[in-house]
């Protein structure tokens, strides 16, 4: 699907002109949206746009890392990354800017672009800052939608330390690295997107830019802000995983302890069982009335003393 969006002299926006018309003098700028488009009308990147044929070879060859490449003829390409706020998958949004105009191309549906083409259409102070300005909007659009992710990863993290659910060991552990897991697929998404607002706002090769300069400013900030809370999500899941682990390892050591406490103690007891338990007929105090009670109450003896000994050094604690 083609559509267009074409900004007059006065300000007045004209929607779906044919692409020929684009370029009448009573146009002061354009844009042009390619969603999901046809072979027929993937063509017309070609024959109408003439684009360079690297910029709309990695159009259709998905997923390029976020760019952006000048050709001749004051056309600048760029790639950049949306967001699906279900899979967290990266999906692409290429754009080209020329003197005029924006040309726009996405395989996937975007409410970043469909937000920025309504607030263009109904709002007229936001048309007279030029095509520049629409491609602010977008990007601006697309790493918004970056922030509501974040922030719903952080508060999974929080309930996650303060274990509201009050979960086992292991439960938070697997949540802990499915958490780590998607901050790492965001990551490779803000990252490249941050490399590119950075070089944006530092070229000279695009003069529209520079009376823009602050508001593409302030995406680069916003990135920035991304990335500073991932790392910090990331290291308090480490200190999170770190703290869990400990608590097992002392949990486990605890067990393990009083478990060999328990061991201990039966040692001689079963030594005592054993030996008076072979069957030779000739053994001391076996034929003795209070044998059997005597060899009881000492094992008994035996155990509480030791019981009381390893009580005493702190074993049980």
């Amino acid at each position: 699907m083609i559509r267009s969006l074409a900004i007059t002299t006065d300000f007045t926006v004209l929607h779906d002109i044919p692409l020929q018309q684009l370029n009448d003098a009573n146009i002061k700028w354009y844009w042009v949206d390619f969603h999901h488009p046809s072979e027929e009308e993937a063509l017309l990147l070609k024959d109408h746009f003439r684009f360079h044929p690297l910029a709309i070879e990695d159009c259709f060859y998905l997923l390029q890392r976020p760019k952006m490449d000048h050709y001749d003829e004051n056309v600048h390409f760029f790639v950049m990354h949306a967001m699906n706020a279900k899979t967290l998958d990266a999906e692409e949004v290429d754009m080209f800017l020329g003197r005029n105009f924006i040309v726009t191309f996405h395989l996937h549906a975007s409410r970043e672009i469909e937000d920025a083409w309504c607030r263009l259409s109904e709002q007229e102070n936001l048309r007279s800052e030029g095509h520049v300005y629409a491609a602010y909007l977008v990007l601006d659009n697309l790493v918004d939608q970056y922030f509501p992710v974040v922030y719903q990863l952080e508060d999974q993290l929080n309930e996650i330390e303060n274990n509201v659910h009050s979960e086992s060991i292991e439960v938070l552990m697997n949540d802990i690295f499915e958490i780590r897991s998607k901050l790492l697929k965001i990551r490779r998404t803000i990252v490249p997107m941050r490399d590119l607002l950075y070089r944006v706002i530092n070229t000279e090769r695009i003069e529209q830019f520079r009376e823009h300069i602050v508001f593409f400013t302030d995406i680069h900030d916003h990135l920035l802000k991304l990335s500073e809370m991932i790392e910090s999500n990331r290291d308090m899941t480490a200190d999170m995983r770190d703290s869990y682990i400990s608590l097992n390892s002392n949990r486990m050591n605890s067990i393990m302890k009083t478990l060999t406490v328990i061991t201990t103690i039966f040692m001689p007891l079963t030594f005592i069982a054993g030996l008076y338990g072979m069957n030779f007929a000739y053994m001391p105090e076996l034929q003795w009335h209070w044998g059997y009670f005597a060899i009881l109450i000492i094992m008994f003896g035996i155990g509480i003393g030791m019981f009381a000994w390893f009580w005493k050094k702190g074993w049980f604690k």
